[in-house]
């Protein structure tokens, strides 16, 4: 039987009995049933509310590479313009991505940037923050974090020509809000 090296760690740091370990993740999870099998929840039963999902992530780069952004001289066209209608339209897509994801009716979708000069701390980045909202039974959360991956992927593929080291990293939630289980702010 293979194990994922999460329930590898839990076994081997706490000698527990692994199918009692597995039993306990596996019910804490929602998208497993009792049996262990994958299965998209039953959002039927909930009610629908205000949804709203912030994302965040950015994507490091060498100086001159963000100073072609910035000045709009890169050989493919307008970067930021073209990775925020990337990002919208992947917000729009996750349900296809995701397997479990339910296909939501969103009602909004911004995609920002910040450009980040380079300083003696941090390289050269663009900052990337995505909102979506709904009003449903099930939240956005991964309709904000796709739409920044696909943002930053879309900035990588748009400048891999001048600078493939650029690095995507940070990627995360920092806000949910609405349902029943309430309110998530990210530290930051």
């Amino acid at each position: 039987m293979m194990l994922d090296p999460y329930e590898r760690r839990v076994n081997l740091a706490h000698r527990h009995d692994l199918p009692t370990v597995t039993k306990f993740f596996m019910s804490s999870l929602t998208h497993f049933d009792a049996q262990g099998q994958a299965h998209m929840v039953d959002v039927a039963t909930k009610s629908n509310t205000h949804r709203i999902g912030v994302a965040t992530g950015r994507i490091e780069m060498q100086p001159a590479t963000l100073s072609i952004i910035e000045s709009g001289s890169a050989k493919k066209g307008d970067v930021l313009g073209i990775a925020r209608i990337a990002g919208i339209m992947a917000a729009k897509k996750t349900s296809e991505l995701i397997p479990l994801c339910h296909p939501l009716a969103l009602t909004r979708v911004t995609v920002e940037f910040e450009v980040l000069a380079a300083n003696v701390n941090t390289a050269a980045a663009v900052a990337c923050k995505a909102t979506a909202e709904t009003v449903g039974p099930t939240g956005v959360e991964m309709e904000a974090l796709t739409a920044v991956q696909v943002a930053l992927l879309t900035i990588y593929d748009m400048c891999k020509a001048v600078d493939r080291s650029m690095t995507i990293t940070g990627v995360r939630l920092l806000e949910k809000h609405g349902g029943k289980s309430g309110s998530f702010v990210a530290e930051r």
